[in-house]
């Protein structure tokens, strides 16, 4: 017996050795000396002045780009000299390594670029038009809706609402379409995460239909603190078989003959955006929602309103009944004050 003993020892210690050191010698290897997945186009790491480096690890690796912020830590730490994190950005083209990658920003060397800003909000027409306007971004010469979902190898069949408000840092080079493609990944990157985080018992068939309601709820509100109860409006709306009856789809739905004003007429006329005469929700999105607006349509308020209205600074008044509606609808609505306002202003651009 002991012999078999003796003979077992013979192989498990050189497992228990070859285990200890092989193990983590891959999983070093794989975190600093494996090729990262980066796109043909490259990858923009911008660094905002005040960041630190667990920051910047915990993006990376967040966005998929890095394997392990841990160990790219850990490999900072090791490094001889001052490592002093210097704002700006920096474009990652393939081939790169996390260790290739951190030593380029270690470096300082940033790339210059000008930066331009998509504010939530904002209508995909319109933001077509900012690409236009700017001189420092190259035409593609894609001219329809169509040609450019074909670019992105989008799935979808209409574009609003698919990409993300963000700050783009613009380099030399850069065309329409590649930045498009960028806000398009960006904002299908969000919306998987949050739709696998969402709320049980929500009235949506699928992450789509999140976004249009993320679309609606951003343009009823610019108030942070109001979003979810927005969403919580319309999604318990959705399940009494309510119409939502929200006027930023009518007016969206008007496209360009909408001129300032909503008109009862306005509500009476039949598109396949007016929520007023249709049920359920709109075909498509009605705008290009943010990260905040998506969550809240995945995690509305679980309170009991049915009805809002604008208060005239910018918020809105809550009720549960037809009748405290009403009462708030007399006093904010039809009391009107010079200086009413349906939403706070927004930097950069106004909401509806």
């Amino acid at each position: 017996m002991p012999s078999a003993r003796k003979g077992k020892s013979r192989w498990l210690w050189p497992l228990a050795f070859f285990l200890l050191t092989f193990i983590p010698a891959l999983w070093i290897y794989h975190g600093l000396f494996s090729r990262l997945p980066l796109p043909d186009t490259g990858y923009r790491v911008e660094i905002p002045k005040g960041s630190n480096f667990t920051q910047i690890t915990e993006n990376l690796a967040r966005d998929g780009i890095i394997p392990d912020a841990l160990l790219a830590r850990l490999w900072l730490r090791l490094q001889p000299g001052e490592k002093k994190v210097h704002p700006g950005v920096w474009l990652l083209r393939p081939p790169q390594t996390t260790v290739s990658a951190l030593k380029l920003i270690l470096a300082g060397n940033a790339q210059s670029a000008s930066r331009m800003t998509i504010v939530e909000g904002t209508s995909y027409r319109d933001l077509r038009d900012l690409l236009e306007a700017r001189d420092d971004v190259k035409a593609s010469g894609l001219a329809t809706d169509a040609e450019v979902l074909a670019a992105l190898e989008a799935t979808e069949t209409h574009p609003e609402g698919l990409f993300a408000p963000d700050t783009y840092a613009i380099g030399s080079g850069d065309t329409d379409i590649k930045i498009l493609r960028h806000l398009y990944q960006r904002q299908k990157k969000i919306l998987e995460e949050e739709w696998e985080s969402r709320a049980p018992g929500l009235p949506y068939q699928n992450a789509y239909e999140a976004l249009i309601m993320a679309s609606i709820v951003e343009k009823e509100t610019g108030v942070a603190q109001e979003r979810a109860q927005i969403a919580g409006v319309f999604v318990r709306r959705l399940q009494k078989n309510m119409r939502l009856q929200t006027d930023p789809t009518v007016i969206y739905g008007m496209g360009a003959q909408y001129d300032g004003n909503l008109r009862r007429a306005d509500l009476r006329r039949m598109t396949p955006y007016n929520t007023y005469r249709i049920n359920g929700l709109p075909p498509t999105p009605i705008a290009l929602p943010g990260r905040a607006a998506i969550h809240a349509a995945l995690h509305p308020d679980s309170g009991d309103a049915i009805f809002f209205v604008a208060r005239g600074d910018g918020t809105h008044e809550f009720t549960a009944t037809l009748a405290a509606h009403n009462r708030a609808v007399e006093k904010y609505q039809r009391r009107r004050q010079a200086a009413y306002r349906s939403a706070p202003p927004v930097a950069g651009a106004e909401k509806e």
